[in-house]
């Protein structure tokens, strides 16, 4: 089976994207084996990946740099946490080589008119390579709250479909990067954001 590359890029900050990408990595590798990429100079994912116990059969690998050849199709998944800029020579090549892009954006019109030119890169990437298949992931939402007029006006704007499931605003997100693990790994406290995480890598693999 072909190795699956899922990007996680904003080109704007604060919207949870290596979060995001740390839990899918971990939920991803239950179905095969994964392997987390830190586009990021920042290197939260590799600090965390140093901080974390492996977690059993919840295990990734993380590197900062992408395999090439055969050795990355020894791999089922290959996730990129991109950092958030759109004008990187690095961002780009992970954005033209990936079969998904997913932007994670809060739930609020600032954020997603912000989202703007990562928009706009994906569409024109999308108009070359038709195959490309970039998602909205709302992110941090509210329990309960309901889109406003204004954020469904700019995520219509934008031309790219969003996921239907939502990963919620939940304090166990926060508290397993605290304790350096996974929500995967927290028990029952993270019993609801594991279900989310689970209905959301089953809207993308669809």
């Amino acid at each position: 089976m072909a190795t699956l590359r899922i990007a996680l890029f904003n080109s704007k900050g604060g919207c949870g994207k290596t979060t995001l990408s740390w839990n899918l990595a971990m939920g991803l590798s239950r179905r095969g084996r994964t392997l987390l990429l830190d586009a990021d100079p920042q290197g939260s994912t590799g600090h965390w990946a140093d901080w974390a116990d492996d977690g059993g059969e919840f295990a990734i690998e993380v590197r900062d740099l992408a395999p090439v050849g055969t050795e990355a199709e020894s791999y089922r998944y290959l996730v990129y946490d991109c950092p958030p800029r759109w004008d990187m020579p690095e961002v780009i090549a992970v954005l033209q080589e990936s079969d998904v892009v997913l932007v994670p954006v809060l739930p609020s019109p600032l954020d997603l008119w912000a989202s703007r030119r990562s928009a706009e890169l994906l569409r024109d990437m999308r108009a070359q390579r038709p195959a490309l298949r970039p998602y909205f992931v709302l992110n941090q939402v509210e329990v309960h709250s309901a889109l406003s007029r204004a954020s469904k006006a700019a995520i219509a704007e934008m031309d790219i479909p969003v996921l239907a499931v939502q990963v919620g605003r939940r304090a166990i997100y926060r508290n397993a990067a605290v304790e350096g693990v996974s929500v995967y790994q927290t028990g029952k406290r993270g019993a609801a954001a594991v279900d989310e995480m689970e209905r959301l890598i089953e809207e993308i693999l669809k």
